[in-house]
């Protein structure tokens, strides 16, 4: 009777130490800071460090980016002051997309902020005294008790690492709501010099943001969205390649940037790699698992060796297709929308179709990619197109400065048809053509020769 008692007391322990997201909230921004090709073209055209050849690779990195012309740019980009940010700037910023998204998530989920019990916060290139958590609680006044967890500096894999401190309090605590909120910072991060590696981040990222109620409750459980199966994080910070391919520095005039090394995608796909090499066999099936012990007997036993993709990898760099098939227990790829090569290296890599990767290109297209909350816009399009049905895996990847790679597992506890952010614009998802405009508007830029009349040109044909 006793050792009945103690299995019971485990299994009893385990139920209440589930995590569950009852609902989450996508931030868009008013229409006012649609980044179109216009005003793209009036940034760097006030910026005087910009030249020709600056200017060419800009219009090639953004053409060949896969973003549109409907993401969102801060209020001082719009309002030509990109190049000189404020304090204020940056907090005001960051105050509009918490309250904003905070307030709508808490009253379709009809929470009072009395009653969160955790609140983390990750936003990796601004940190301000108070901090962001703070400001929040201030806010919504909450109580004193709250457990606050402000993160800054850990990259466009941070949602997952926010995720983990939740589920780790939630395995020693019962009944508690937490808050996640995950965005990044970009009013006071343009950056505004030459260097090709640094003028690369200006072109990819742009504004977002997504709060998440998640709970351990079980009583809350047929109200949840989603239940985490599994997390794996895995961080290469001792190899000083990986630690330095993607970094916040100054360039040799001493300009603050974001750099982004050429050995990057290497970074990416290692990471990649030893990620799934420890969630494989946590998610997927038996059967898989023995298929692939077989044919790796058997590869050894006839020496045979199957010849490298040409095209695999993250970016564009050459690895082997996973011989896995992760479709034998995942049914939808939530991937970071690091950019087009990040989207097709990921696809390629596992063997994705574009019916899977067509809710991160499609959320690249229409938000850029936003960082860490990249992810819940992708989760978003797949819920506004009613994909996630009851009992289906959803399998959530992303990569980060440091380098990193993070994934997670969730099972759908319920269908899904919240059209969040998407609601719009979902009916015209996916478009005819992601061809995007600026090469269409701004070419003739490639036929100019001589740099010291390309600023007049430029000023004579943003006026017309």
């Amino acid at each position: 009777m006793h050792l009945c008692y103690l299995i019971w007391k485990v299994y009893d322990q385990r139920r209440d130490q589930q995590c569950y997201i009852l609902n989450y909230q996508c931030y868009k921004p008013s229409d006012e800071r649609k980044l179109g090709s216009e005003r793209c073209g009036k940034i760097i055209g006030n910026n005087d460090d910009i030249g020709l050849n600056e200017c060419k690779f800009f219009l090639k990195a953004i053409v060949n980016s896969g973003i549109g012309e409907e993401t969102y740019a801060p209020r001082n980009f719009i309002e030509g002051r990109a190049t000189n940010p404020t304090l204020q700037d940056g907090i005001e910023e960051m105050e509009e997309l918490c309250h904003d998204s905070i307030a709508k998530l808490l009253k379709k989920s009809c929470i009072s902020p009395s009653e969160i019990d955790v609140l983390v916060v990750n936003v990796s290139l601004f940190s301000a005294i108070p901090s962001l958590t703070s400001r929040i609680i201030n806010h919504y006044k909450m109580r004193e008790d709250i457990k606050a967890y402000n993160l800054a500096g850990m990259g466009c894999s941070a949602s997952l690492i926010s995720l983990d401190i939740i589920q780790n309090i939630f395995k020693s605590q019962k009944n508690k709501y937490a808050l996640l909120l995950t965005s990044e910072s970009l009013s006071p991060n343009w950056y505004s010099g030459n260097n090709r590696s640094m003028i690369l981040a200006n072109c990819l990222f742009r504004i977002g943001g997504c709060a998440i109620l998640l709970t351990n409750k079980r009583s809350l459980k047929h109200k949840a969205i989603l239940k985490l199966n599994h997390l794996v994080r895995t961080h290469h910070g001792a190899r000083d390649d990986a630690h330095n391919c993607c970094s916040q520095k100054e360039d040799e005039q001493g300009k603050l940037g974001f750099f982004l090394a050429k050995d990057l995608p290497k970074a990416a796909t290692r990471a990649f790699v030893d990620n799934l090499r420890v969630l494989s066999p946590k998610i997927l099936p038996a059967r898989e698992l023995l298929r692939f012990l077989i044919m790796s007997v058997i590869k050894k036993v006839t020496k045979f060796h199957v010849p490298k993709s040409a095209a695999g990898g993250i970016g564009g760099g050459t690895s082997n297709k996973s011989p896995l098939n992760f479709k034998t227990g995942v049914d939808h790829f939530c991937l970071h929308t690091g950019g087009k090569a990040v989207i097709d290296g990921i696809g390629m890599s596992l063997d994705l179709n574009e019916y899977d990767l067509e809710p991160a290109r499609m959320s690249l297209h229409r938000f850029g990619n936003t960082s860490a909350s990249s992810l819940w816009y992708v989760l978003g399009y797949m819920e506004a197109k009613k994909r996630l049905k009851k009992g289906e895996k959803v399998l959530m990847i992303s990569l980060g400065a440091g380098f990193k790679c993070n994934s997670c597992l969730w099972e759908v506890m319920r269908d899904a048809d919240d059209r969040n952010v998407w609601d719009d614009c979902i009916d015209y998802y996916p478009p005819h053509s992601l061809a995007n405009p600026f090469m269409e508007k701004y070419g003739w830029i490639n036929n100019i020769e001589d740099p010291s009349t390309f600023k007049h040109k430029l000023a004579q044909f943003l006026q017309n």
